[in-house]
């Protein structure tokens, strides 16, 4: 059984808050159980780790918790958070952009090979 679960947000759109719940939320759950987690945010989901958007998210209209306490809360419990490189270029971002909890930049072979030849599970959303 593998010891790491890595997280892809490829499909998941800071547009839809109601979308970005349920992947910071099992990440928690993993690291909770002692699992290593990373989650390789790419695409338009690359943006939730540049600074003050994912504060200005909220799963649930009205909720006072915001997209970025979820980061926060699964960096806590030991999540590890990576930004895919085009998302730079795409986004007009530097690594001074990026939010702390963001561990920093990895590109398309750190995934493949993580997925080919890592002893880890992949979960895409």
């Amino acid at each position: 059984m593998a010891d790491k679960l890595l997280m892809i947000l490829v499909n998941t759109d800071p547009r839809n808050g109601e979308e970005l719940g349920a992947p910071f939320f099992q990440a928690s759950v993993a690291a909770a159980m002692e699992y290593e987690v990373e989650v390789v945010c790419t695409a338009a989901a690359g943006q939730l780790m540049k600074k003050g958007v994912a504060e200005n998210l909220f799963v649930k209209e009205g909720s006072d918790k915001s997209v970025y306490e979820f980061i926060k809360d699964a960096h806590e419990a030991g999540v590890k958070f990576s930004c895919c490189s085009p998302n730079l270029d795409l986004f007009d971002m530097t690594e001074d952009d990026l939010i702390p909890e963001c561990s920093g930049i990895v590109g398309g072979a750190y995934v493949i090979e993580e997925v080919m030849e890592g002893d880890c599970k992949v979960l895409t959303y």
